[in-house]
């Protein structure tokens, strides 16, 4: 049985802070301030899930915007993990990408995912592929 918790998503209010923080906490390397920061600049969208005032996930998209759109760092604290979160940060990102792309376009939406995790975003219609997983997708 899954336990039920609150928690609320965000569209690009992630900090780098909270950005380093949670791909700490996620067993990924240390990004530098820097760093961080400018990837959040320079990202397409990012939601965050937040749960009594603390970021407990994030998710961003990167890309051009027009052809190409990859999911990135959909990270949830472990705690977290098992009660939905992922998955409604995945479906924000999947409705931000079709209400920015073109209508009347074919688009390619990309991830790796970390080992193990591929049934997961399976179920968003990602399938493996040689070179990690990704869907077309058309946009109408």
């Amino acid at each position: 049985m899954v336990e039920e918790i609150r928690f609320e998503l965000a569209d690009n209010v992630l900090t780098a802070e909270d950005f380093i923080r949670l791909k700490v906490a996620a067993g990924f390397i240390e990004r530098p301030f820097q760093q961080a920061q400018k990837a959040l600049e320079n990202g397409l969208f990012n939601v965050s899930a937040i749960c009594d005032g603390k970021v407990v996930g994030m998710g961003r998209l990167v890309g051009d915007g027009a052809m190409y759109w990859y999911l990135q760092e959909i990270i949830v604290l472990p705690q977290y993990q098992g009660k939905g979160i992922g998955k409604r940060i995945v479906e924000r990102l999947m409705e931000h990408i079709r209400s920015a792309a073109d209508p009347g376009t074919v688009i390619y939406v990309g991830l790796t995912a970390v080992e193990g995790k591929e049934p997961f975003y399976g179920k968003f219609g990602f399938s493996v592929r040689p070179t990690g997983m990704g869907q077309y997708m058309e946009i109408k």
